[in-house]
């Protein structure tokens, strides 16, 4: 059955895996990050098969609440350092656990996590002993899709993939 084969929620950082981890500022200290509308699709696969995404960042900005509003994220974290914890907690809340999560990261701050989920991935360009540590490398970069590169292939290996494709007359 494909629904026991998809995780009950999906986690994500932010800098490093829907931008390219840059920090852009002007002249008069405004901040800007740049994301990939391609991500966009992996949070739409999602809300079709019902399972909820999740933000948990170190950052906090308000470019970051207004993608996840846009998007209409369920959970949006910022300013986290220890992401497990928050993780753990919503997972509670839920009443699932950590191995029915999937989670991509790229980083330091996401090795907890990656190590206690049941599926965690990492961006290209995210550093080797990252990409080392987890159990899927998407072959898209930080900042262009690597998002939806994680959801396509988490939908992929539970045969889900062409079903929500066919919802966009494909396939």
């Amino acid at each position: 059955m494909i629904e026991q084969l998809l995780p009950k929620l999906v986690l994500t950082d932010i800098d490093g895996v829907w931008t390219d981890a840059g920090m852009y500022y002007d002249q008069t200290g405004n901040e800007w990050k740049k994301f990939s509308t391609s991500d966009s699709a992996g949070v739409l696969f999602c809300k079709h098969l019902s399972i909820p995404v999740g933000i948990i960042t170190g950052e906090d900005t308000a470019i970051v609440q207004r993608r996840a509003e846009k998007l209409k994220i369920d959970y949006l974290f910022q300013g986290i350092q220890d992401k497990l914890s928050v993780a753990t907690e919503l997972c509670k809340d839920l009443n699932i656990d950590l191995s029915e999560v999937a989670y991509i990261g790229d980083d330091l701050g996401d090795v907890a996590l990656l190590k206690a989920v049941g599926f965690s991935a990492a961006p290209a360009n995210a550093p080797e002993y990252i990409r080392n540590m987890v159990h899927f490398t998407t072959q898209k970069s930080g900042g262009d899709g690597a998002f939806r590169a994680f959801i396509e292939e988490i939908l992929q290996r539970a045969g889900a993939l062409s079903t929500v494709l066919s919802h966009y007359h494909i396939g």
